[in-house]
């Protein structure tokens, strides 16, 4: 191992949960290092405009993240292009594992994020910030008074959809399947409400648009293979979320909830002794940047404080049982 890869706190992720968790770290003056597989930023990258995180009325996600990073690497923080391929124990230490060789810790913090799972259909990813999304709290503001559509069968898609007509005159619901899988009363919340349609049996097949907005949607009827086009300025995609956790040897469990999230103690550290998780990776009520921001910092300050809880250790005295 390279002797400058030692490093006190290794952060696995560069959005928004694993800049703010360079910052403290970086402030405390603890050796950090942030390992971002891409460009820092995470999910803010995608992220066209942002309007609910305080003290912005309005900023780019990019412009964001470029802003969280600088500050990081002000204090000190080194933030390198790496893939990180596994995380194990050696001893009293943390191992992260990459494709061009492993960096050695006292603490990891996971704030690897994860994806949303997507439809895989034309247009989507052109579109995507762009009048698709998958967060109707973060954009749903930005569709007043317009036509919306929601892709999902299960209590995500449901609640979401309910929730955008705070904004939007009309919303989608759209499932492939005859029955939902949200739970009945949220079905029922939606197919009551006035600007709620529900569509079944029917598949996205394609996002249209103009001047780099959404302007429509292809659907398809999956009993009937019909299809017909569908007028929507915003796609909303409701369909899961894979969590990045894939980076733990086999040979250890790391407690997580069904849907695979990591779950974390008040301090953010997870059931391995060492190693924290923040933001979207860890199991908790919504994923936003004020959350993520949030664990990092409950992570980054406990960490700092058994780190130096250590320096402060005595040294053990060996006794001579035969003096």
């Amino acid at each position: 191992m390279d002797k400058d890869r030692r490093y006190d706190v290794v952060i696995i992720g560069a959005g928004p949960a694993g800049l703010t968790a360079a910052l403290y770290a970086g402030r405390a003056r603890v050796k950090t290092v942030v390992l971002e597989r891409g460009a820092p930023g995470g999910q803010l990258l995608n992220t066209e405009a942002i309007e609910d995180y305080p003290g912005f009325d309005h900023i780019t996600g990019p412009e964001l993240a470029q802003r969280m990073a600088d500050q990081a690497v002000k204090f000190g923080v080194d933030l390198e292009t790496a893939r990180v391929t596994g995380i194990h124990r050696r001893g009293d230490t943390q191992v992260v594992q990459t494709e061009d060789g492993e960096y050695v810790a006292d603490y990891v913090i996971l704030t690897a994020g994860g994806e949303p799972l997507k439809l895989g259909i034309p247009g989507e990813s052109e579109f995507q910030g762009r009048g698709v999304s998958q967060c109707a709290v973060c954009d749903g503001a930005f569709f007043k008074e317009e036509e919306v559509a929601v892709v999902g069968g299960g209590d995500a898609a449901l609640e979401e959809g309910v929730f955008l007509t705070r904004f939007a005159k009309k919303v989608y619901i759209i499932h492939r399947r005859e029955q939902f899988r949200a739970q009945a009363i949220l079905v029922e919340a939606a197919r009551k409400h006035p600007k709620v349609e529900l569509i079944t049996n029917t598949i996205v097949t394609e996002v249209k648009g103009e001047d780099g907005q959404v302007k429509g949607i292809t659907l398809k009827d999956v009993v009937t293979g019909e299809t017909r086009p569908l007028k929507v300025t915003g796609l909303f995609v409701f369909i899961g979320f894979q969590p990045n956790v894939q980076f733990f040897d086999h040979r250890e469990h790391v407690e997580h909830d069904p849907l695979g999230f990591l779950v974390t103690d008040s301090t953010m550290q997870t059931s391995l002794p060492g190693v924290y998780a923040a933001g979207d990776v860890r199991s908790q009520l919504t994923r936003q940047i004020t959350t993520a921001v949030g664990d990092a910092t409950t992570a980054a300050i406990d960490a700092v404080k058994k780190l130096e809880a250590k320096k402060h250790e005595p040294t053990p005295v060996p006794v001579d049982l035969y003096g």
